[in-house]
């Protein structure tokens, strides 16, 4: 089987790829590379110099350990994936790359939803750039949400992007969530409450790697 590698920065991830993979993708040898510090540091300093060298390293590495592509899992540093392409001798996919893509074709008035403004920001300039018409674009920041996280409060968490989804869906044509861990929340409130297309980057996003599978 192919070597594919996917670079996460928060550990609960690989999981959820795992799972995504053999029903999205199909056989491929599948590595995981976890390094919490790559967000941890654009929460606390923006998209630093040092992270965009770092995931270049990774896609090196990756290259280096016989990998044929790399996905980055974490839409926050989605930038320096891009960079990282041009510069590996692999393919090196953002996650949220489809998504983008997926979102302008939807119509003409886009929700951006995220916990955190370091994740809504490259996602909504990824979006901007991918948009080829004219489009009005919504954005918000789930207040209190990612700190909720952050205390071990999911509870609160959840409500808090549940009714900031719901009202955010109310006023655009397709809801975006900037971050892979508000589509359970979503996806749990009972049916009619958000009556616009919701997307999401986990799915779509491994999907760029079906190039390699094994068929």
């Amino acid at each position: 089987m192919t070597l594919v590698c996917l670079l996460h920065t928060v550990t609960s991830l690989p999981s959820v790829f795992a799972g995504l993979l053999p029903v999205e993708v199909g056989a491929v040898d599948a590595v995981n590379m976890v390094d919490e510090t790559l967000l941890r540091d654009t929460v606390e300093h923006g998209l630093l110099p040092r992270t965009r060298r770092r995931v270049a390293d990774y896609a090196r590495f990756a290259e280096e350990s016989g990998a044929a592509a790399m996905l980055v899992t974490c839409s926050s540093i989605g930038e320096a994936a891009q960079e990282a392409n041009a510069e590996a001798g692999i393919p090196v996919y953002r996650v949220d790359a489809p998504m983008a893509a997926e979102a302008v074709r939807e119509g003409g008035r886009i929700g951006i939803l995220a916990t955190l403004a370091a994740t809504l920001r490259p996602t909504g300039d990824l979006l901007r750039r991918r948009a080829t018409g004219p489009r009005e674009f919504r954005e918000s920041v789930c207040p209190g949400a990612f700190e909720a996280l952050k205390a071990g409060d999911t509870e609160r968490h959840d409500t808090i992007v549940a009714a900031e989804a719901r009202r955010l869906a109310a006023e655009v044509d397709v809801l975006v969530l900037a971050q892979a861990s508000m589509a359970r929340v979503v996806d749990a409130l009972p049916a009619g409450k958000v009556t616009v297309p919701v997307l999401t980057s986990p799915r779509s996003g491994v999907r760029q790697l079906r190039p390699y599978a094994t068929t």
